[in-house]
């Protein structure tokens, strides 16, 4: 009984056993899916994060302006992740140019989202007079919690599993095989979630970073792609990816721009820092 008891603690974990379904709610002429509201959650709870760092003295806009930027990088995390998954992760799709819009299906890079986001952002700056880079440190801030929702959605959809293993903890993904695999979804969520947002929690409130242009926005881009390299190493590379000539999956090829950019960012942030008004919530204290 004892030996048995053993063997089933060390069991893999079936995923078909939690009960889990990709669809929230299901109307019948309507259904509402995990993925679709894991990208709602982030963006509310991110906009709601921003008002609140925007309330500290230095803010670099007004809170009217964080109403127009949501719009904006809603806009950028759509067209940059979904565009950019298309071209490096799924080229077979511009052959039929009408499956790009069927985002019900899943497929974004957030590599691309970033790039879109970033776009937007400066766009929305600039239109408004504000600092861009200053900008982008409040939003990178707030990030961590959509990347949270959306790597806990990629597990309750049973996508983007890890490689083969025998840890204690492995799960048997239906698609995936009969072979136990790394619950790499839940690594990302806790890397690129819960460790990153509170790396930025810490430096945004108790030091001061935020007077030091590109600082925070630096520490997302370095924390970000060392996440990505390092879960890489236990997550299935995608099909028709798998061996890249020069040694990388294209998760860390694409998270080596990153890592780089963050660094440079982070080196020269006191260079650029600057004497701000203790105002929050005027048109640009920055």
């Amino acid at each position: 009984m004892i030996l048995n008891l053993l063997a089933d603690a060390t069991a893999a974990v079936r995923f078909d056993s939690l009960g889990l379904s990709p669809v929230a709610l299901d109307l019948g002429w309507l259904q509402i899916r995990w993925y679709s509201l894991a990208y709602l959650a982030g963006i509310i709870v991110g906009w709601w994060y921003l008002t609140r760092l925007l309330k500290e003295p230095g803010a670099p806009m007004a809170r009217r302006h964080a109403d127009d930027l949501i719009f904006w990088a809603t806009i950028g995390i759509i067209v940059g992740g979904r565009l950019a998954y298309v071209f490096f992760y799924r080229p077979d799709i511009l052959a039929n140019p009408l499956e790009i819009l069927r985002l019900w299906e899943g497929g974004m890079s957030f590599h691309g989202g970033v790039i879109g986001v970033s776009i937007g952002l400066i766009w929305m700056a600039r239109s408004n007079g504000l600092d861009w880079l200053r900008i982008h440190d409040y939003v990178a801030c707030c990030v961590p919690f959509g990347l949270f929702f959306g790597r806990l959605a990629n597990f309750v959809n049973g996508e983007l599993w890890g490689r083969p293993t025998d840890v204690a903890w492995a799960v048997i993904f239906p698609r995936a095989g009969p072979e136990p695999r790394h619950p790499s979804q839940l690594y990302e969520a806790g890397l690129e979630g819960i460790v990153l947002f509170s790396v930025l929690w810490f430096l945004f409130w108790r030091t001061d970073a935020r007077y030091q242009p590109g600082k925070l926005v630096g520490t997302f881009l370095l924390g970000y792609g060392l996440s990505r390299v390092l879960v890489e190493l236990v997550r299935e590379p995608d099909a028709g990816l798998e061996n890249l000539w020069w040694g990388l999956s294209m998760g860390q090829t694409l998270s080596v721009p990153m890592i780089l950019g963050g660094i440079y960012l982070i080196a020269t942030a006191k260079g650029r820092r600057r004497r701000v008004e203790p105002i929050a919530g005027t048109e640009s204290v920055a």
